[in-house]
């Protein structure tokens, strides 16, 4: 197993190690900070056509002690461009993991109906599809917007309300539907 791991390690050095012009790329999403959530991601070019990329936001916000949208989310995802790496169109495969805990927060559509009245604690798990696009607009800056839609096993205890509420249950939701929208400013190295 050691062995595997060291091999792994290698790989993902000897790509890391090898960057040129325009292969790597820091970003951060606008529309995850409209939500209060500090994000940020990485993005490599491992091919012309290719690129992976890591992403994470986390929102540490406790309002009072009956609103709180404390979360954290880790994305990996590969992306297949049409043209070349951070220019123009893509298609991709994402995944998905986090924990949270959130309460007193009204989500619009009923997304999650009683999030209001009660505090979630839990964690969530799964994948999707991304297309998007990719704007350059200098040297080192790009503009994309993209959108996922997926799956997500989400496990859960609720509760009353507020930090200390007592314990309602536990239980799990199978969630389909949007899994990212994303207008993220890029600085590529």
């Amino acid at each position: 197993m050691r062995k595997k791991i060291l091999l792994l390690a290698i790989m993902v050095l000897g790509i890391a190690a090898t960057p040129r012009a325009q292969d790597v790329a820091l970003k951060t999403n606008f529309l995850y900070w409209a939500s209060a959530t500090p994000n940020l991601g990485i993005e490599a070019s491992i091919a012309d056509k290719h690129s992976l990329q890591l992403f994470y936001g986390w929102n540490p916000w406790k309002y009072s002690e009956t609103k709180s949208t404390r979360h954290w989310l880790l994305m990996p995802e590969y992306r297949y461009w049409f043209c070349q790496a951070f220019n123009g169109w893509f298609l991709g495969a994402h995944l998905m993991g986090g924990e949270f805990n959130v309460s007193g927060i009204d989500v619009p559509l009923g997304v999650w109906d009683g999030l209001k009245d009660h505090r979630y604690e839990g964690w969530f798990l799964g994948g999707g599809i991304t297309a998007g696009y990719q704007w350059v607009l200098s040297k080192h800056w790009n503009f994309e917007a993209s959108i996922g839609v997926g799956y997500d096993y989400i496990k859960y205890k609720t509760f009353k309300c507020g930090n200390c509420g007592e314990k309602l249950n536990s239980s799990h939701k199978h969630y389909v539907g949007p899994t990212k929208a994303a207008l993220s400013l890029i600085y590529t190295l």
